[in-house]
């Protein structure tokens, strides 16, 4: 017993002395490094310190990722790292164009169905047809497997000049298709015809690289049937390109007149006016907003409004003021930093506060009522400018339009809620294609369109299919509540497959569109009677 006590007292030292050791071999390293905020010294000698001596091998890229991350994190919600994939999808969604097939498609049960092939495309070429099946994309079965549609996108694009075989169903027979990729222009117009004799609608998504071409084609078209009024949509239009606004604000400005400004630290202000050679400075014009309108949208809409030059109809705006310039590296990825702030030509910036909850400020405006009452929303009247007819306005916060439109939460019956959550509306309207392929792919015009989709009675076989293929019933009660605004969003869905495409989606639908109606009924003349 006695040894064994001496045996583990002498462990005890030696161990002791052991620790003793190697506590003393580290804190003789230790100094007090000198650190200079205004060089990044102090994250230099972390970043040094870490790679001469952590325990594990490094990743450095995940590290240096991370870093930057972080580091942009706390300065402003719109600075912002993008590695390389992130950056690509990025600037191939605003450039205009990309590689790959040539069709756009949605995937409404478990198979992408094809609604436009691109003309001009590879796949026009190849025989694509709209309401195609894809089955697979090489070897790879995308159809009934739960495929991810990011994933089929990234299937089918690829660089011009290489080949990917496309198997399709149709009619009952499966088609491979081999298809060599190209250059696939991507539009920023969602939809452009006229409401009526005189007004004209145009959607536009995002300002891209081609967004001044195109909406000069489309309103010289419109222009050419009769347009003295546009009503220029720009809801959940999220921004692009900021000379793109510039542009499309030009078009309807006098000279001089004032479109934006942009100023910050590093920047020195920077006056942006319109040069009077605008081809729709005599059309009228009614601009639609909402909560997702940001960035280039609320330049458009305020310059615009400063200028008194139309009216903005809707909700107020994201609220987005900041400008970012681009940093690429060359493992391809880069970094948006803001660099500046704009200003509308009254000097409002409508840049809205931004705190660990700007993310959620969408859902915010929800509870606190502003997407149901004028009144709700949130001014900031220390932020008081003025138009140039001498009405306020109000900045730090998005744009406050001049006529406000709730969003519309009152027709929902069960039947329909059912329908929306099993997406019943867009599996039929492909069910009706299968069905009326032959007429549908026929028709060129709206009228024609809307007659022959009058004549196979949309509503009730839309009531038999719920029914039979989802499980889902109404009353008789419930079904004549519902059939006034499901109607025209059967001929919306079912429409698209027609040659019209987008065109005919938006134009049925805008009898349901409360916004749209709104502008179409109001002046597009400013009204200075509050002033």
């Amino acid at each position: 017993m006695k040894k064994s006590s001496y045996l583990a007292a002498a462990l005890g030292i030696l161990i002791g002395a052991l620790l003793v050791l190697t506590v003393n071999s580290i804190s003789t390293r230790n100094h007090r490094y000198n650190v200079r905020y205004g060089d990044w010294r102090k994250l230099n000698l972390i970043l040094d310190e870490v790679q001469k001596n952590y325990v594990d091998t490094i990743d450095r890229k995940g590290m240096t990722d991370a870093a930057v991350t972080a580091a942009l994190a706390k300065l402003d919600p719109h600075s912002i790292y993008l590695p390389p994939a992130e950056l690509e999808n990025t600037e191939t969604e605003l450039a205009g164009n990309f590689d790959g097939i040539g069709i756009q498609f949605n995937v409404p049960n478990d198979t992408a169905i094809v609604l436009e092939v691109i003309p001009g495309g590879p796949s026009e070429k190849c025989g694509l047809l709209t309401g195609d099946r894809i089955l697979k994309v090489d070897d790879r079965v995308i159809a009934g497997v739960n495929f991810p549609q990011d994933s089929m996108v990234r299937l089918m694009k690829g660089p011009s000049g290489t080949k990917v075989t496309v198997t399709v169903g149709r009619a009952g027979t499966v088609i491979p298709f081999e298809i060599t990729r190209g250059k696939i222009p991507v539009h920023c117009i969602d939809a452009a015809f006229m409401v009526n004799d005189t007004t004209g609608y145009i959607r536009l998504s995002k300002f891209s690289r081609t967004t001044r071409e195109e909406f000069l084609t489309e309103g010289a078209r419109l222009m050419g049937e009769g347009m003295t009024r546009l009503i220029f949509d720009l809801r959940d239009n999220t921004g692009g390109y900021f000379d793109q606004a510039l542009n499309l604000s030009n078009q309807f400005l006098d000279k001089g007149e004032g479109i934006v400004y942009m100023e910050g630290l590093h920047r020195k202000r920077d006056d942006y006016k319109a040069d009077g050679r605008g081809m729709m400075k005599d059309i009228r014009l009614s601009v639609l907003i909402n909560e997702s309108s940001a960035s280039s949208s609320e330049i458009f809409a305020g310059a615009i409004q400063d200028n008194d030059r139309g009216v903005i109809v809707g909700r107020r705006s994201f609220g987005k003021g900041l400008v970012q310039e681009p940093m690429y590296f060359s493992d391809g990825s880069g970094i948006r930093l803001t660099v500046a702030r704009f200003y509308t030509p009254s000097g409002r910036c409508i840049q809205k506060p931004y705190g660990d909850d700007y993310q959620y400020d969408i859902y915010k405006r929800y509870e606190d009522g502003e997407m149901l009452v004028k009144d709700s929303i949130k001014v900031d009247r220390s932020e008081e400018y003025h138009t140039a007819g001498g009405r306020t306005v109000y900045g730090g916060g998005g744009i406050i339009p001049d006529i406000f439109v709730p969003l519309d939460t009152t027709r929902a019956t069960n039947f329909y809620i059912a329908c929306n959550r099993k997406a019943t509306q867009m599996r039929f309207a492909s069910a009706m294609f299968d069905k009326y392929r032959g007429a549908l792919s026929g028709i060129s015009d709206f009228d024609s369109l809307e007659k022959f989709l009058e004549s196979v009675d949309l509503p009730s076989q839309f009531r038999s299919y719920a029914a039979r293929v989802d499980g889902i019933t109404a009353t008789a009660e419930e079904w004549n509540e519902t059939v006034p605004y499901l109607k025209p969003q059967l001929k919306a869905l079912t429409g698209r497959y027609s040659q019209l495409g987008e065109n005919a989606f938006y134009k049925f639908y805008m009898s349901q569109d409360q916004t749209l109606l709104t502008a179409i009924e109001s002046p597009s003349e400013v009204s200075f009677t509050d002033n």
